[in-house]
């Protein structure tokens, strides 16, 4: 054995020997119980990023459970990530002078299919280096025909079952990216204005939007609010910008008597508070903002300003007009933002489709409060259960190209309100039964399509709609293993959608892991500059460093910042385990000796009772890793994986076995580092393979046994 392990000589073709024996199908143990993990698909729009190097937590996972002879399946994917992928391509077309609308619908799919193709395969390659085990055979893209057939079964039933309905709602919406967004995707951000109060008919009230004035179609006080119940009912007129005007008076528990003078205007359009108070009240709907963020025609001479731009200009008329009596320059409150771009989002009037939420929620809550899904760590439980308990109406609809388009058609003949789906493209229209009809220009929303992931992927693996052996000996999954960042995006949508369409929860346990900051504990982004390539850590340290750095040191569930010191670290104890074998592969030259023994047979040769001591604490460090395996402890298991192995093993019991070494001692100290070398695999997988291979224990510890099991 060389004196020094050199990672870059060994990953990548032990890698190509594991995908090409086919040791990452669960095949490989026919007869065992069934484990699977659905790996959580990245974005297919760029390279992976240094987060998603925590998949590491899912190959110890799966390579502990193939070890226990379990029949383990890792099954890989990438989601196309519709409005993520389509606005990175955006800014790829912005640097090179153009935009999306220099093409049409398919040109522009077209150029990002080809994009992100080209990303796919440097992911995967990615995931390869990092030494993940997933079984490559089966894996799957979120625009596969056979996934996005189950995605439209499912939006069918959704549609069948009457959980579906398209209505003209205010949605969030942004002007920028040209999109409607759920509540999930919208940031609130907390920020300073003035706060307007305007002189308005008989009565002063107070906003932040003077420039919405001109959509006002009522005037509203508290129901409970004895100041002014007298005006209730009555009709007063307005003096405005542009003419005068006139607006009901009236009463709604919506309205906060303490805000301001305890009086709002009321526009419909273009407030989700005042839209549920026009409902109530069968009040007019006016837009005045149009989805390019600029006011229209019914503004007037204000037609064509962009929003903040109208907004300090008609404040500053009404002021010249005498209209405004006080203005609050420091009135703090908050807005939600585009979580992408940061652009001020806009409520607006559109036609989508909407998911009845509430009686999907409901067995999601109780799968978890029942204990049938159990979340770890536990505390998370609270985040899952607070958004199931009050959840809203999911608005699946986007305007956007890339993704799965609605399969939703509109009868030209009947109302604008008449509409049918079909999994197929119809021949004709299922309404009128004529050829009249359009399908919707939206596509589903990328969280709609991944929240189907688990069951979609295992029956699209097996051609089946939910039975078949491939489909029900390994749904539902084990562990949905992610950050904890997504639980309600992702994680409790797929709970949600999994039990609707499988009458099963799509797995068994919720295992969230934090974070994964740059050294100053700041979030990692390509836009500060601060992103890390996974890779170019692997190159340094080695795939095994990286690997064990990343679980080693941080309680599971928490941030951590990435720790150059820590990486060094690992890389030392992966020298430190390459040394201890040099010296034991010397040892077995000499003895001539390369038996294997197990615990029993072990206990039998003891002379020496610091052997019976190493072969009890090796017994011991066993049951411990065990347990914290199976309790998703990997902080746990990795510190006394590292405390062990070199402060126990290294630093004493070797030291002391060089002065007296024999036949006996030898084969206790050859059977104990195989078992070591067997605990220590999940984590650091190549260097405990080339070891294993060097002393030819086996064919492959990715097949062997875990220890007391053999």
């Amino acid at each position: 054995m060389d004196k020094v392990y050199n990672h870059k000589e060994v990953e990548g073709n032990i890698y190509q020997k594991w995908e090409e024996n086919g040791y990452f199908k669960p095949e490989i143990n026919p007869k065992g119980k069934p484990y699977t993990i659905i790996l959580p698909p990245p974005n297919a729009n760029a390279p992976l990023h240094f987060g998603h190097a925590m998949y590491v937590i899912e190959d110890i996972l799966i390579r502990y459970h193939r070890m226990k002879g379990e029949a383990a399946l890792w099954l890989p994917g990438a989601d196309h990530a519709g409005f993520e992928t389509q606005f990175v391509f955006e800014k790829k077309l912005q640097k090179e002078g153009k935009s999306r609308f220099d093409f049409d619908r398919e040109e522009l799919y077209k150029m990002i299919w080809d994009y992100v193709q080209g990303n796919r395969v440097l992911m995967e390659e990615q995931l390869r280096k990092l030494g993940f085990s997933l079984d490559w055979t089966r894996k799957k893209f979120t625009l596969d025909p056979d996934i996005i057939k189950i995605v439209y079964k499912t939006f069918k039933k959704l549609f069948d079952d009457g959980l579906l309905y398209r209505g003209d709602r205010l949605v969030n919406y942004c002007t920028k990216c040209g999109t409607s967004f759920s509540d999930l995707e919208v940031n609130h951000k907390e920020q300073k204005d003035p706060l307007y109060f305007l002189k308005y008919g008989p009565f002063v009230l107070a906003t932040v939007r003077p420039e919405t004035v001109f959509g006002d179609v009522a005037v509203a006080i508290n129901s409970k609010d004895k100041r002014y119940e007298k005006w209730v009912g009555k009709e007063i007129e307005i003096e405005g910008l542009i003419g005068k005007f006139k607006v009901k008076v009236i009463a709604d528990d919506l309205i906060d008597p303490n805000f301001g003078t305890g009086i709002a205007k009321v526009t419909p359009a273009h407030d989700m508070k005042d839209f549920e108070i026009g409902k109530r009240h069968n009040l007019d709907i006016v837009q005045v903002i149009g989805f390019d963020g600029k006011l229209n025609k019914k503004a007037g001479k204000y037609e064509g300003l962009y929003v903040k731009q109208a907004r300090k200009i008609v404040a500053e008329d009404m002021k010249n007009l005498g209209l405004i009596e006080k203005i609050d320059g420091n009135y703090t409150h908050t807005i939600e933002v585009c979580y992408k771009c940061g652009t001020t989002i806009e409520p607006m009037l559109l036609p989508q489709w909407f998911i009845k939420m509430e009686s999907l929620a409901k067995p999601a809550i109780a799968a978890v409060k029942k204990r049938e899904i159990k979340i770890y760590p536990q505390r998370f439980e609270k985040t899952y259960l607070d958004f199931l308990e009050n959840i809203r109406d999911w608005n699946i609809s986007r305007q956007i190209v890339w993704g799965i388009r609605i399969p939703a058609f509109r009868c030209k003949r009947k109302a604008e309100t008449e509409w049918f789906v079909s999994i197929d493209k119809p021949e004709k229209c299922q309404i009128c039964g004529n050829c009249g009809f359009e399908q919707d220009t939206d596509t589903f929303d990328t969280w709609f399509s991944s929240a189907q992931w688990p069951f979609a992927t295992l029956m699209a693996n097996c051609d089946c709609d939910g039975s078949g052996g491939f489909f029900d000996k390994f749904y539902p999954t084990s562990v949905m293993e992610t950050g904890y960042d997504i639980l309600r995006w992702w994680v409790a949508r797929m709970v949600m959608i999994g039990i609707y369409r499988t009458g099963k929860a799509p797995f068994k346990n919720i295992v969230l892991h934090g974070l994964v900051n740059d050294p100053l504990g700041k979030k990692m982004s390509k836009s500060k500059g601060n992103a890390i390539d996974p890779l170019e850590l692997v190159e340094t340290y080695g795939a095994d460093a990286v690997r064990f750095a990343l679980v080693y040191g941080t309680a599971f569930g928490n941030d951590q910042a990435l720790s150059y010191p820590k990486l060094e670290a690992a890389r030392k104890f992966t020298n430190k385990l390459w040394n201890m074998a040099r010296f034991i592969e010397m040892k077995r030259i000499e003895n001539d000796e390369s038996r294997i023994m197990n615990y029993e047979d072990l206990s039998k040769l003891v002379k020496n009772e610091n052997d019976k001591e190493m072969i009890e604490k090796t017994r011991l460090l066993t049951n411990e890793i065990t347990k914290y395996l199976d309790s998703y402890q990997f902080n746990y298991a990795a510190e006394a994986l590292y405390e062990f192995i070199w402060h126990e093993f290294a630093d004493k019991y070797i030291e002391d076995i060089k002065n007296r070494i024999d036949e006996n001692s030898f084969l206790i100290l050859n059977s104990l580092f195989i078992i070591l070398l067997k605990l220590l695999h999940p984590f650091m997988p190549f260097i405990t393979e080339e070891i294993y291979q060097r002393f030819k224990f086996g064919e492959s510890l990715m097949i062997d046994k875990w220890p007391l099991l053999r």
